[in-house]
């Protein structure tokens, strides 16, 4: 099971894997994006399990509870963007629920039968910015900051019950999910008087990459049980994460 598979690494991977010969239930918050989807997978000439799943919905978690969930990949997520004095805490607010605390939500609904049965995957999609915070990507990779902890935690907690857990960590990659997120702000910085003003994200946006390497990797490391913990693509995201880590033993507060 795979949420918020209607688009970006979620519909990549979610048809990647089934054109591998998996069982994919792939889940996505509306209807209308669903039926996109099955035009997808139509085209890809591959059959997909489609579920309506907003993970702020009740009765969509509990429907997408009643499944027999081998791996359970925790994908959706949406990213807000702005300088963490001006973004209105509502939307930090948002951002955990969907992100954090609903798809953990899921995750507590699916895997006591992992348990029982001694077998299992979960897999929590994070990002290059769960490892350090980038500017005005502060609420987004302070999601994914608690994504890595949540999973380093299940890791510990469910190895010895049978079940594995991995974090799959892309960087800048051409999905239209970072053009969003970017425009983000526009909501609302017009309706406030903004203390620190976004800077333009052409120039990073610029540097994305193609997002089929990382789509592949995800279509190899999900399925397998013993893979690696953490799945990092492109090479030039791995270097940046550990060099920012690295420079949080030896910076000064200013």
């Amino acid at each position: 099971m795979i949420t918020g598979a209607t688009s970006g690494f979620g519909a990549g991977t979610a048809i990647g894997l089934a054109k591998a010969g998996h069982r994919v239930v792939a889940a996505g918050e509306t209807w209308q994006q669903l039926n996109s989807l099955r035009a997808q997978q139509d085209a890809a000439k591959v059959k997909l399990e489609t579920i309506k799943l907003d993970l702020l919905n009740e009765i969509d978690l509990a429907h997408a509870a009643t499944f027999e969930v081998d791996i359970l990949v925790l994908n959706a997520g949406v990213q807000e963007t702005g300088s963490l004095v001006d973004i209105p805490i509502r939307l930090v607010r948002r951002s955990f629920e969907i992100n954090v605390f609903a798809h953990l939500d899921l995750a507590q609904r699916i895997i006591p039968r992992m348990i029982k049965r001694k077998s299992g995957k979960i897999v929590w999609v994070s990002s290059q910015a769960g490892l350090y915070a980038p500017p005005f990507m502060g609420v987004y990779a302070a999601t994914k900051h608690a994504i890595e902890a949540l999973a380093s935690t299940m890791k510990a907690e469910l190895n010895p019950f049978g079940i594995g857990v991995a974090t799959i960590n892309p960087g800048l990659y051409r999905t239209g999910y970072n053009e969003t997120g970017a425009e983000s702000h526009r909501q609302w910085s017009d309706l406030k008087d903004v203390l620190i003003p976004m800077p333009p994200a052409g120039p990073i946006l610029a540097l994305q990459h193609d997002p089929q390497p990382m789509i592949d990797a995800m279509v190899e490391s999900i399925p397998e049980p013993k893979g690696a913990y953490r799945t990092m693509l492109p090479e030039d995201a791995v270097l940046e994460a550990k060099a920012a880590q690295q420079l949080g033993w030896t910076q000064k507060a200013r």
